[in-house]
């Protein structure tokens, strides 16, 4: 059967579509990195080995080293105020001033009291030493003797009495001035002229001590177990280079600037929380830090060893898993689980999975897949320039309090 014209068009054209169709895929598929195109260009680097240190990661509070409610020691009308809400002041400043005349009047009478004392005590000494006299002369009886001298043992009791009494007023006196029992930063008053103060009751103010300072915090039991093993094992360091010491950063700060050193480890872990409270002492010369406020501070965790390091944007995730791409001999690209540490110097820590002479892939990570083949070009592992790279997390081990973190040794 014979063809139109129009039909043989019509098939001579889905023809030419078709085998146009069979050359475009062909030739996608034959595309880079496909069967038969050029091997992906990566750069690979042996790990930077260098000396660094650990530290451990915490979160904590400062606290004043003295804090003191001030109270008065008497009771009475608030009669002047001496100092300003805020400002320093030091031991022994005077504060407030509590209307001294009710108490001054009764040291008047307390004096009074005893210098009359004192003159009964003055007569019956003189009977008594006349009454001896005479008893040795057989001029007066055994019981006349020893009444007069019951007699002044009574009025020197009595004069002591009153002597005591006499410092007992003279301490109330003294006590109407309150005075600054630490020197520290005062909060503001508490109390106004004219207030009726009860004393040991009434809080008048409170004063703190800000140099130094004190940073607390809690450590979990598993960071207390590892403290005390490297000390058995002695690869702590030395204290006698360095007690302890430890850095703060404040939570608006990007650099640890503060510089203190470790001075009390409580002596039991809280059954509750399953923690242990340690503390820090910081020099504040200006006063900068105030109680209250939070820091992260690390606390040196090892001496120094030889840590491997690898750029952050060479760690690929793999599911759960940190893995990083090595080129074999052959060129051939195979994966390493990592077991990572923290930062630094923007590199990253790895504790394991990665040998010295390792080349890694530290460009390209993108284009490298595991049992193919790649292009090789060699690089060089260098701390990232500030302000540049990746900004991942600078704790990668929860919880906080017993997290770690590094740096390396001073160059």
């Amino acid at each position: 059967m014979k063809l139109g014209a129009a039909t043989m068009i019509m098939l001579a054209l889905a023809m030419a579509l078709s085998s146009c169709g069979q050359k475009e895929g062909g030739a996608a598929a034959a595309g880079p990195g496909g069967p038969g195109g050029p091997a992906p260009l990566v750069t690979v680097a042996t790990p930077l080995i260098k000396p660094i240190v650990d530290w451990d990661d915490y979160i904590g509070r400062f606290e004043a080293k003295q804090s003191v409610e001030v109270r008065p020691r008497v009771s009475g009308y608030v009669q002047s105020i001496n100092f300003r809400d805020g400002e320093f002041a030091r031991a022994g400043d005077l504060l407030f001033v509590i209307d001294p005349r009710p108490f001054q009047a009764t040291l008047n009478q307390a004096r009074a009291e005893a210098q009359r004392a004192r003159a009964t005590a003055g007569l019956a000494r003189a009977t008594f030493a006349r009454t001896e006299r005479l008893l040795a002369e057989n001029a007066v009886s055994r019981l006349e003797f020893d009444t007069d001298q019951a007699t002044l043992a009574q009025a020197q009791a009595a004069l002591a009495s009153a002597e005591a009494t006499v410092q007992a007023r003279a301490l109330d006196v003294n006590f109407t001035r309150v005075t600054a029992p630490i020197s520290g930063r005062m909060s503001d008053r508490r109390v106004d002229v004219g207030t009726f103060v009860t004393a040991g009751t009434t809080p008048m103010t409170t004063v703190v001590t800000l140099d130094p300072i004190h940073f607390v915090f809690t450590g979990s039991e598993a960071v207390y177990l590892k403290y005390q093993r490297a000390n058995q094992a002695g690869t702590r360091p030395s204290s006698r280079v360095a007690p302890n010491p430890v850095e703060i950063r404040l939570g608006d700060e990007s650099e640890y600037r503060w510089r203190g050193k470790m001075d009390f480890v409580d002596n039991a872990i809280d059954l509750g929380s399953g923690t242990i409270r340690g503390r820090a002492v910081v020099r504040n010369p200006t006063g900068f830090l105030t109680p209250g406020l939070f820091g992260h501070m690390r606390l040196l965790g090892s001496g120094a060893y030889s840590g491997m390091l690898i750029p952050e944007d060479a760690v690929v995730t793999d599911q759960t898993r940190k893995v990083a791409y090595i080129v074999g001999p052959d060129n051939v690209v195979a994966p390493r689980v990592l077991q990572l540490g923290p930062l630094v110097d923007g590199l990253r820590v790895v504790r394991s999975g990665l040998k010295t002479d390792d080349r890694v892939i530290i460009e390209g990570v993108q284009r490298a897949r595991p049992g193919t083949k790649v292009s090789v070009k060699p690089g060089k592992v260098v701390p990232p320039a500030p302000g540049t790279g990746p900004t991942p997390p600078a704790i990668i081990e929860p919880p906080a309090t017993s997290a770690s973190d590094a740096r390396s040794v001073a160059k």
